[in-house]
């Protein structure tokens, strides 16, 4: 998977998600950072920005409180 990809899309067994994912290149990559794509169907990388969105979201948040 490229480093410059811009938008991802994940699916649950991805989860839980973190920037960047495996298979990415680990010598030009940033910090992992855990990302909460479960609350909104998607979540932006504060590093580098790829979009990740969150397959087959229905609008609800997965997990309850």
């Amino acid at each position: 998977m490229s480093n410059n990809q811009r938008i991802v899309e994940v699916s649950a067994a991805d989860l839980p998600l973190h920037c960047p994912m495996p298979g990415q290149q680990a010598w030009c990559s940033h910090p992992r950072v855990f990302l909460d794509v479960e609350e909104k169907g998607e979540a932006l990388c504060p590093y580098c920005g790829t979009l990740y969105k969150l397959k087959g979201w229905n609008g609800q948040p997965r997990r309850g409180h």
